[in-house]
């Protein structure tokens, strides 16, 4: 069952790897050559494909390996031959399953392994600078292309491709429901499960001219919102301001609003700032006066490697859990 399995298997693993080998072997190049580099404006490109081939890569093994690894016999109607001799449901089911899930979490865990080494001197930049303009690797974007979770990602999307082929027996449609419930739990996680895994930092900073890192106002130039400087390489969960008693203050008041220059051609004088100050002196100095200050709420850089293990666990959790149905489900498969 193991032979034949890899026969049906093989064009498109094999097609994978000679992929990832390829890209591995561009990165290793790439990757040399900004070894003790500082500046990485001219590796945005190949920055931004990382992070495509990585969230691709999880769908794509669900999607092109996961379904049709059961559903192309289950429309050719092959499985029953290969039931009705020595091999039981189970052990069709299990050798499936071992065989796809297995080389899906290699696969993952390879590219994975590429692309954390060859963004390593940005993400240590990230890390280690609050005014990088790189995003940290505890972000939302970059963490599902670091580290060890997209083996979880990847062990997921191959058994829910599995589970639908099952449950719908049509190819297309399986597929298609595949790829739009893995986007799903992808895009729910982040911001529904992994902030509250581990309890985030909290601070409260004074406002001055010098951590002001965003001013934020409506389209009358009047100022809404701003926000500090976070610490390096953290995800900011909350970034805002807090009056006396440590209540949210939004919008900001009326007296902060000439805070910011006028709108070419307003009124002179109107919501203008100080010309002895700039905006930022401003309102550091508008926020000391009305007792201001900036409420922070974050998950630090130290986490990211507890949160890539408790993600990976959770994501291998939830692949068992959809295995128990996919074994349920064959029972009643004519």
């Amino acid at each position: 069952m193991t032979w034949l399995t890899w026969r049906q298997f093989r064009i498109p693993a094999l097609s994978v790897f000679a992929a990832l080998a390829a890209i591995g072997v561009v990165l290793v190049i790439s990757g040399m050559e900004m070894r003790g580099e500082t500046n990485f404006s001219d590796q945005e490109f190949m920055y931004s494909v990382t992070l495509l081939v990585m969230y691709a890569l999880p769908a794509v093994l669900g999607v092109f390996w996961g379904v049709p690894m059961v559903t192309r016999e289950l429309e050719a109607g092959t499985h029953s031959l290969v039931w009705n001799q020595t091999v039981t449901r189970k052990q069709w089911l299990t050798t499936k399953l071992v065989v796809g899930v297995l080389t899906a979490m290699v696969a993952a865990g390879l590219l994975s392994l590429a692309v954390t080494w060859w963004t390593s001197p940005i993400d240590a930049l990230a890390d280690a600078d609050p005014q990088a303009t790189t995003t940290a690797r505890m972000s939302p974007v970059v963490f599902d292309a670091r580290g060890i979770a997209p083996i979880g990602y990847a062990a997921f999307a191959f058994v829910l491709g599995i589970a639908f082929g099952i449950a719908l027996r049509r190819t297309v449609t399986a597929m298609a429901i595949t790829l739009v419930a893995f986007v799903a739990v992808m895009v729910a996680v982040p911001f529904l499960v992994r902030p509250y895994i581990l309890p985030p930092s909290e601070e409260t900073v004074t406002v001055t001219d010098s951590n002001i890192w965003q001013i934020r106002g409506n389209e009358n130039m009047d100022l809404d919102e701003i926000a500090v400087m976070e610490p390096a390489g953290s995800w900011a969960l909350t970034n805002e301001t807090v009056d006396r008693a440590g209540n949210t203050v939004s919008p900001l008041p009326a007296s902060l609003h000439p805070c910011l220059p006028p709108l070419p051609g307003r009124e002179a004088g109107v919501a203008a700032a100080p010309l002895d100050r700039l905006p930022d002196e401003c309102i550091a100095q508008g926020f000391a006066d009305l007792g201001y200050k900036q409420r922070l709420v974050y998950q630090p850089a130290s986490h990211f490697w507890p949160l890539q293990w408790i993600e990976l666990a959770f994501f291998l959790a939830l692949s068992a859990l959809v295995t128990w149905f996919c074994f349920r489900r064959i029972r009643h498969v004519s």
